[in-house]
């Protein structure tokens, strides 16, 4: 219920929701942003405040203090902590300990009490490679205390758990998950019409806690081993009702010229599957000098308003290669007028309207390999401060797969899975692969891999001619992108026209395939009957 209430607020006729939508263009890889702000009615709880404890050089608990501003004693939260205050055989508790004593009785302690996660579960185990999403799989427990005997906490102080950069611990997101939920539980109000608890967080160790879930913006001050934290309960409240990992689905450009035809292609398959109570998204086009006036010029008939950015640079990408400007869709974290964005590569074309999906927060993404996310279709919430923790990370991070999804798999090792039609790959292999190379019919959108449609002759799709992408190729699929292309005005389609560089390569393929004797047999078909190679264009 607490659930289904969250969603129906954050759709609330009271909120008059500005809708855009951003593309990014620069010059070797697909991204786009597709951008929604969803602005709730809601106070921001503490930027006054922060902006003055970052000038402060008070301790962490005499802020508190300050913030609390009660007569009664102040209740802490200890979790991953031995229970005794006296402890003597920890020496790294000590100084923690000295400062807790030398306030009594002005605090009152409640050690938190929880069983540790089972031992013989992986990581794998709850980021999963495929789940049968029809079966509604169930991910492996995490245990949590008691969070009802816990509800009127004022700090929870939490000891972080340190593993390297990057590596992916059970123990470690049970304890800030543990964190999450516990000031949820005593910070969070019935009624949107009252003002929430405030309930602080204090972590205790010189390892980072998890950007994921406790946001840099909610961060108050850094001194040594003491993070303190204030969190955006309503934030923190979607992230706590949100599966353990993908294991189960969560329910509540950089770009060449030869894109311009798909981010076309994009921007009117979002204005023909539009909300019909929403008035049409603006759309948003973040350029560089690399796209001619005549693509800018068709890109904003298309209905995109272009503005500029200056490109991030890929460190482990070599200098021409595709991946070489990919890490500018970071680029999405510093639009911080906006409280959700949809982020969306230029090869996806809609085919529902999903403005319900920006309800969902940060992470949520849609899987691409095990516990690896594929970061053409992201779910994020802009922040500065997330941006400025990346920038630190890009020389320190070495992205498995050398481009920017490897790199913020590295970043973001927590997140949520979304329904697999929301972001259907069109590739035919593992657990999806079928003889007919289909997809369903009730896909919100299709992520196209391979050759693209508007590359091919529009007879077949053309990832057909080449026996390693056979895995792409669907005919069935290719006119689906080809029916939104007729639904487009004929001076947009002018932009999907074939060059006739791609023509003499389509030619070369089709010859390649007929010497290969390729089983599918489409190099047998002789009439070619696509009308644009009687207008080619360049």
């Amino acid at each position: 219920m607490a659930h289904e209430s969250i969603l129906r607020h954050s759709r609330s006729p009271s909120n008059q929701n500005k809708f855009l939508i951003w593309i990014m263009f620069v010059v070797s890889i697909p991204l786009l942003f597709l951008v929604i702000s969803v602005k709730h009615n809601r106070p921001i709880p503490f930027f006054t405040h922060k902006v003055e404890v970052l000038k402060t050089k008070q301790s962490w608990f005499e802020v508190i203090r300050e913030g609390v501003k009660s007569n009664k004693n102040i209740k802490v939260g200890l979790v991953n902590f031995d229970a005794k205050l006296d402890n003597d055989d920890d020496d790294d508790d000590d100084d923690l300990y000295h400062q807790i004593n030398a306030l009594h009785p002005q605090v009152d302690i409640a050690p938190i009490h929880f069983d540790h996660v089972n031992g013989s579960l992986k990581w794998v185990d709850f980021f999963p490679k495929w789940i049968d999403e029809v079966g509604k799989p169930k991910c492996p427990k995490i245990p949590m205390p008691k969070l009802k005997d816990f509800s009127d906490l004022n700090v929870v102080v939490a000891r972080i758990p340190c593993v390297r950069e990057g590596f992916k611990d059970l123990f470690r997101l049970q304890v800030n998950l543990v964190v999450a939920n516990l000031v949820v539980e005593s910070g969070w109000v019935k009624t949107f019409d009252d003002v929430s608890k405030k309930v602080y967080v204090v972590f205790v160790g010189y390892c980072d806690p998890m950007i994921e879930i406790f946001r840099c913006d909610d961060l108050l001050m850094h001194q040594g081993e003491y993070w303190l934290y204030q969190p955006d309960l309503w934030r923190l409240k979607q992230q706590t009702l949100m599966p353990l990992g993908s294991c189960e689905v969560a329910h509540i450009s950089s770009i060449a010229e030869g894109y311009v035809c798909g981010a076309i292609a994009l921007a009117q398959s979002i204005i023909q599957n539009k909300n019909k109570e929403h008035p049409i998204p603006d759309l948003i086009l973040l350029a560089d000098d690399s796209i001619s006036s005549k693509s800018k010029k068709g890109l904003t008939m298309a209905g995109w308003k272009i503005k500029h950015i200056k490109r991030i640079s890929n460190p482990y990408a070599k200098k021409g290669t595709y991946n070489e400007w990919n890490y500018s869709k970071l680029r999405a974290w510093q639009l911080t007028l906006y409280d959700k964005i949809i982020f969306m590569d230029s090869d996806i074309l809609l085919h529902k309207n999903i403005d319900d999906y920006f309800a969902y927060p940060q992470l949520s993404v849609g899987p691409n390999d095990e516990s690896i996310f594929n970061s053409g279709f992201m779910i994020i919430e802009p922040s500065q401060c997330t941006f400025d923790y990346m920038m630190e990370k890009v020389y320190k991070v070495k992205p498995y797969n050398g481009g920017d999804q490897g790199f913020l798999n590295e970043v973001f090792i927590w997140w949520h899975r979304l329904p697999w039609k929301l972001n259907v790959l069109k590739f035919f292999i593992g657990p999806r692969d079928n003889k007919k190379h289909e997809l369903p019919e009730d896909a919100n959108s299709i992520h196209y891999f391979g050759s693209k449609p508007w590359m091919c002759y529009r007879d077949y799709d053309c990832n057909w001619d080449i026996r390693f992408r056979h895995m792409f190729a669907s005919d069935s699929v290719n006119k689906r992108w080809w029916k939104v292309h007729d639904a487009m005005p004929k001076e947009l389609q002018h932009y999907c026209g074939l060059t006739k560089k791609m023509n003499e390569k389509i030619i070369q393929r089709r010859v390649d395939a007929r010497k290969a004797n390729l089983s599918d047999w489409h190099w047998k078909i002789d009439t070619i009957l696509d009308p644009r190679r009687d207008n080619l264009i360049g």
